[in-house]
């Protein structure tokens, strides 16, 4: 007569799909958290449109000009008096790029003043924010 044990054991197994599957799920999530996350720190005004790449810069210096002549850097008010000293001290190094947000609208010379303003604190480089076609 053959006695059989009371009860079987079987090995762990360890299931690697689930596994996977959760893993993509994180990279998923973190992936579209990290890209929420980018912010370019100015307000919204109506772009002239144009065709241009995207902006690759991790801390972005923005200067924008409202239609009715109210001037921002990065989101702060400021006149064009005190464009200057505002905007001198946010630049970390003169290769900097100061990304100019101007509406469709806004007038002309005030940009072109605002621009020499920026100049007049220590920006070299202006890049003009377009809205893709």
């Amino acid at each position: 007569m053959k006695l059989r044990k009371p009860r079987t054991y079987r090995k762990g197994r360890i299931e690697i799909i689930p596994m996977i599957d959760v893993m993509f799920f994180l990279l998923a999530t973190f992936m579209l958290s990290s890209l929420a996350m980018q912010n370019l720190d100015s307000l919204q005004v109506n772009l002239p449109q144009g065709k241009a790449e995207k902006l690759k810069a991790d801390m972005p210096l923005t200067l924008t000009l409202t239609g009715d002549g109210k001037i921002f850097v990065n989101r702060t008010p400021v006149t064009l008096q005190t464009l200057a000293a505002t905007l001198g001290p946010l630049l970390s190094n003169p290769q900097q790029s100061v990304i100019v947000s101007a509406d469709h609208i806004a007038p002309q010379g005030l940009v072109v003043q605002a621009m020499l303003q920026a100049r007049a604190a220590g920006a070299q480089k202006f890049l003009i924010a377009v809205k893709h076609e």
